[in-house]
């Protein structure tokens, strides 16, 4: 299921989903979202704007609910980065939904929106990436996470699993932890890589 909040976009996810075999619905209702199988957050524009849609249709209480009972949520782009602590936007500072720990700041690159094709650093173990750890993935963002810091020395957790990129520096390009992946990159713009990607996902369901 593809999450509606206005943000845009979830039709080609829709597209790319479909594509790969899954049965897909897109929707704002909230009791839906809940009750899927796998729900994708998708996200395109500013990261205070996309906070607001998202709150709209219950988005924060969706996801929270779909972690605690181990469903699976994918984030795209600025889905994921509403994933993390906080966002920065123009002096602008918009709380996140605090999955993760960081911040959403402006990539420190001569050109951005960071738009087109770029490689990734893949985390051991990841299972989004399994057959295109070298494939390079399409991107359309200014803003990023720089900074990972995962602190929580419980023997209990697993540290999530941090894939990176780089543009000016480096940036978070996925997470997957339990339950919650998310990418910053659009899988859906990504060509036979973003479909691999996808159907990796679906096949964690």
């Amino acid at each position: 299921m593809v999450l509606d909040y206005g943000s845009g976009n979830v039709r080609s996810a829709q597209r790319a989903l479909e594509h790969v075999g899954a049965d897909v619905v897109v929707t704002s209702d909230h009791i839906a979202a809940l009750e899927c199988d796998g729900l994708v957050v998708p996200g395109v524009g500013a990261f205070a704007a996309c906070r607001v849609g998202l709150d709209a249709v219950q988005g924060h209480r969706v996801i929270g609910r779909r972690l605690a009972g181990a469903r699976p949520v994918l984030g795209i782009c600025v889905g994921m980065q509403l994933m993390f602590d906080e966002g920065v936007e123009h002096g602008v500072h918009t709380e996140g939904y605090g999955e993760w720990p960081g911040v959403v700041e402006r990539l420190p690159a001569q050109v951005v929106p960071h738009m087109g094709w770029n490689t990734v650093d893949v985390a051991s173990g990841s299972s989004l990436f399994v057959g295109i750890e070298r494939e390079r993935f399409y991107f359309v963002h200014s803003y990023g996470v720089r900074a990972w810091n995962w602190s929580d020395g419980s023997p209990l957790l697993v540290a999530p699993q941090v894939t990176w990129s780089e543009h000016g520096g480096r940036f978070v390009a996925a997470v997957e932890n339990g339950p919650l992946r998310a990418v910053q990159f659009h899988p859906e713009k990504s060509g036979d890589a973003g479909l691999t990607l996808l159907s990796n996902w679906l096949d964690t369901l």
